[in-house]
This record gives C-alpha cells, sequence and structure tokens, in this order.
C-alpha cells in the first residue's frame, strides 16, 4: 500500500459522534499519512464539535464544517457541503461511527487511479437484527431494479454509504446539478449513480464485515425510509 495520501480527502459526516469521533480520526490519520479530513457536524450537542475542532487545532490536515446553524439538517446535505470544501483529486465518504472499515479507504482511493467512482460493497453483515436486514435488502432490490429499468448504472449494494469519488467528478455533478440530490435524504450514492454518465467507470470494492455501531445511538428512522424511498424513484 502507498504511504502518501495527501491527494485524498475523507468526508465524516458527523452528529452525536463524541464516543466514536477521536477514534475514528485517529485511526485514519495514523494510517493514512498526509490524508486530509473534513468532519461534517449537522448540530451535535454532545460534544462533537469541541471535539473536532480541538483535533482540528492539533492537525492542519483536519477541518471542521459545523451546520449548526443551517436551515436544512441530513446527511446528504452535509456530505454535499463537505464535498465543496475537499481540495485533493479524490473523496472519500464513510460513517464516523466505526461501522466502515477503515482499512478500505487506501484501496477505495487507490481504484480511483483507474476509476470514477469506487464503491464499498458489504459481503457479511454482523450485529444487525432481522429487520434491519430484511429492510435494507429490499431496499437495496428495489433501487436497483428501478435504477436498471431506467438505465442507470447499479451495483451489489445500492444502500452503501462508503465510496470514493474523484472529486472533480463529484464537484461537477453539485455545481452541474444540485438539484439532482435529494438533499434531506441520507442515500447520496443513489443521488451520484443517478448523474453518473454513460461512460463512467464505476468498480466495486467488497468488504467483509459491517458492524453495528460501537457508541451512540443509530440515526434510521422511518422519516428516512421514506426519503429514502423517494430518492430511488424521484
Amino acid at each position: 500500500m502507498r504511504n502518501d495520501f495527501s491527494d485524498t480527502t475523507i468526508i465524516l459526516p458527523t452528529l452525536n459522534e463524541i464516543g466514536n469521533i477521536r477514534k475514528i480520526v485517529g485511526m485514519l490519520t495514523g494510517r493514512y499519512r498526509n490524508v486530509r479530513i473534513v468532519i461534517v457536524d449537522d448540530g451535535s450537542t454532545d460534544g462533537t464539535i469541541e471535539a473536532a475542532r480541538a483535533m482540528g487545532r492539533r492537525n492542519r490536515r483536519i477541518r471542521l464544517l459545523d451546520r449548526s446553524g443551517r436551515r436544512l439538517h441530513a446527511h446528504t446535505v452535509s456530505v454535499v457541503d463537505g464535498a465543496l470544501l475537499a481540495d485533493t483529486p479524490k473523496t472519500v465518504v464513510m460513517d464516523a461511527d466505526l461501522q466502515h472499515p477503515v482499512e478500505k479507504v487506501g484501496e477505495l482511493a487507490g481504484a480511483l487511479d483507474d476509476h470514477d467512482l469506487a464503491i464499498g460493497v458489504r459481503v457479511v453483515v454482523n450485529d444487525w437484527g432481522v429487520t434491519r436486514r430484511v429492510v435494507s435488502m429490499a431496499a437495496g432490490n428495489l433501487a436497483a431494479l428501478v435504477f436498471r429499468l431506467r438505465g442507470k448504472p447499479t451495483c451489489r449494494d445500492m444502500m452503501s454509504g462508503l465510496f470514493a469519488i474523484r472529486t472533480s467528478v463529484f464537484k461537477g455533478m453539485i455545481k452541474g446539478n444540485r438539484k439532482g440530490f435529494q438533499m434531506p435524504g441520507c442515500k447520496i450514492l443513489l443521488d451520484i449513480l443517478k448523474m453518473c454518465g454513460r461512460d463512467a467507470s464505476i468498480v466495486e470494492v467488497e468488504y467483509s464485515t459491517f458492524h453495528d455501531r460501537e457508541s451512540g445511538d443509530s440515526k434510521l428512522n422511518a422519516r428516512r425510509m421514506l426519503y429514502t424511498l423517494e430518492d430511488i424513484f424521484r
């Protein structure tokens, strides 16, 4: 694995992740030398913002975007706002709750040498209840079916929140068709796949485990599920 990741920005959307944020940032900076991290906080009240700001003071490659005062609060709009701050050729998006494997970030970033979009695909999911497994599988299968019927690109994990994308491609989507993003939603990969051109090069990167969050509460709720359904069909 290459030693320098100064060409990569990692976007970490956060909301009340005080139990995880220091750990995941430490893991990322320890493993990927010179990587840049943008922590996009959506209004935490548990000390996450203060922890992120302190880390940024110690490491100039860590940046906090505090969205507390913004009108709209959601995962997708947070990622979009964070992407606009990326100043490296490659952008990786991942959750801050330690569910996504840190060791796959390098592989995803490396895949962008030959591809426009690299998607982390879950092969084994641990620690999920039956309901969550069924809902996630059903949503993913539905999205894949609808996208195929519309001639849009698909992948084996349509609900993935772990992916890497060339920054120029991502910013081009945002600046060229900002309304194409379901801003109140939580599955930005669906929006990106919709906007990929026919000549876009997409690759999947498998990972074998996906755990439940180590700390804090899950953000999954009925409203987010509704936005996901709207995102599939819009």
